[in-house]
């Protein structure tokens, strides 16, 4: 019975090599050309889009875990992606590499323009209360920031992920896998045209942010030159500066529901329109 054991167990040897090259061979048959270059070029893609895309791009997120997570994104996305063509040369696979990091660019800035919308609403507001010199570093693109600025920053941007505005730029990134033939993006003239709309709606939509606190403050200076001119021995530094500050603060305190309302309308209205500039 031992032997008979043995020799069953023997004998099921070559069955299992048998499989086992043929997982191999299927494997091998998978490395084909115009797989590797589908990995490649998805990869460039997801690569571009995490290092653009806001709350994804953060200065303070380690590198190898946005590189892990483009990745992972890759991994998943694979099955679903067309394959590319093969025969390539060197020359369009580096022009399709070039398109592919460019449509992460163009994407990302699409919604970074709303972002810097409200820092430069920061920046404006920061001036008047006397925090112009207050600076801070700014998480999201890394660089020194006004106090209020790099506050309204972090407010704005913990409303685009209650909103579920990552997970939206997560379906954004999948549908642009069936819809967007890898290395065949091209700014067309919609979106030079929407992005130069964009940059006049940000300074438009800062003005009237900030607008509120520049009224206001313009009118405590008014008051305060009638209070001088009348009572010269007022000093406008001990005063002045001080009640600017706590009015500043208390319209800020007022307006801060306005304000992320108004960018969660913009960043959706952005969001929406992602898809028919692309696609």
């Amino acid at each position: 019975p031992a032997d008979k054991k043995q020799f069953l167990g023997n004998s099921r040897i070559p069955t299992i090599i048998k499989k086992r090259q043929s997982k191999k061979m299927e494997f091998l048959q998978y490395l084909s050309e115009g797989n590797v270059v589908t990995f490649f070029l998805l990869l460039l893609r997801m690569s571009g889009l995490v290092v653009f895309f806001p709350f994804f791009s953060q200065m303070q997120v380690p590198v190898v875990i946005k590189s892990s997570f483009s990745f992972v994104l890759t991994i998943f996305l694979l099955p679903f992606t067309p394959v590319v063509s093969t025969g390539l040369s060197l020359e369009y696979l580096v022009l399709e590499s070039i398109s592919e990091l460019l449509f992460g660019l163009a994407a990302g800035a699409m919604l970074s323009i709303c972002f810097a919308a409200l820092s430069l609403a920061g920046e404006q507001i920061s001036m008047v209360m006397g925090f112009s010199m207050a600076n801070v570093m700014d998480p999201q693109t890394g660089v020194q920031s006004p106090l209020i600025s790099n506050a309204l920053t972090l407010i704005v941007l913990t409303a685009f992920l209650i909103a579920d505005g990552h997970h939206i730029i997560l379906q954004f990134m999948a549908k642009s896998v069936s819809l967007l033939e890898l290395g065949s993006f091209y700014p067309s003239q919609n979106i030079w045209s929407y992005a130069s709309k964009s940059v006049v709606n940000m300074f438009l939509f800062g003005f009237i942010t900030s607008f509120p606190i520049l009224a206001l403050s313009l009118m405590s200076d008014f008051i305060f030159g009638m209070l001088m001119k009348t009572m010269p021995q007022f000093n406008l530094l001990v005063v002045g500066f001080p009640i600017k500050i706590i009015v500043a603060f208390g319209v800020l305190i007022a307006t801060i529901a306005a304000i992320v309302k108004l960018f969660v309308v913009l960043l959706t209205r952005v969001l929406n329109d992602l898809p028919f500039l692309f696609f």
